[in-house]
């Protein structure tokens, strides 16, 4: 049951960072990719039908953390506090942002609203990429620290990656200017769970009987649904956008 359980985190890690690590690396980009306020509007509907599904897949890691290994919860929380509550608080910025940014008619609330969305994505990224860091390189604070911005910058890869799938023609153009295809950075932001994990005395963390059970048998039902609600989506809203028709 514990190897059902650590497989079921690296899926859904692993899910999270391939489509919801998309839209965090657009959302960094978006100055860049829009250029003015209807381009920016099109690049945040490049996303935005997407993202709140994508974090489906982070509320399940750490449904699965708490529930299977609450050992690493607790050292990720007492290792990491400062890292996790800029996660959070990148985290409901950038939501704020995408969610207000249509409700006011008026410039400087879009333009104010864009902050938030870049500055939230950055957050996150740049948390993701120490939390990541410190687990990979097995020490505190400062050696997640270290290895924080070239992991970041792998969010940015993949958003570029994203855009110039998802962009029309002008502004995938401009995306394409990155050496970044989509299918390539999905699966280095696949691997990197995979080789954080390596590094996690798993048998020391791990919960004891029923709760482990409870918790693998659960996460392994909600899989398939996950997953068909996702295809779903994304053939709902598949090919490039061409209207800001969403947020």
């Amino acid at each position: 049951m514990e190897s059902l359980a650590v497989v079921l985190l690296a899926l859904f890690a692993g899910g999270y960072l391939v489509l919801g690590g998309a839209d965090v690396g657009v959302g960094m980009l978006l100055p860049w990719l829009g250029r003015d306020q209807r381009e920016r509007r099109l690049v945040i509907a490049s996303f935005a039908p997407f993202f709140l599904g994508n974090e489906v897949w982070l509320v399940a890691v750490v449904g699965l953390v708490a529930g299977a290994f609450p050992g690493l919860e607790h050292r990720l929380l007492e290792e990491l506090y400062p890292l996790v509550v800029v996660l959070l608080i990148g985290w409901v910025v950038r939501d704020m942002g995408l969610w207000l940014r249509g409700r006011v008619d008026a410039a400087a609330w879009r333009g104010s609203c864009d902050g938030a969305v870049v500055a939230g994505s950055w957050a996150l990224a740049l948390a993701w990429g120490a939390v990541l860091g410190s687990v990979v390189a097995g020490g505190g604070l400062n050696a997640g620290s270290v290895l924080g911005l070239p992991l970041a910058a792998l969010f940015a890869w993949h958003g570029a990656g994203f855009a110039r799938w998802r962009l029309p023609a002008g502004l995938a153009e401009r995306a394409g200017r990155f050496p970044a295809r989509y299918g390539l950075s999905a699966l280095v932001m696949a691997w990197v769970p995979v080789v954080a994990g390596s590094q996690v005395p798993w048998s020391r963390v791990v919960a004891e009987g029923a709760g482990l059970t409870m918790t693998a048998v659960v996460t392994a039902a909600v899989l398939p649904l996950l997953v068909a609600s996702q295809a779903l989506v994304w053939w709902t809203f598949r090919g490039r956008v061409q209207a800001p028709s969403y947020l």
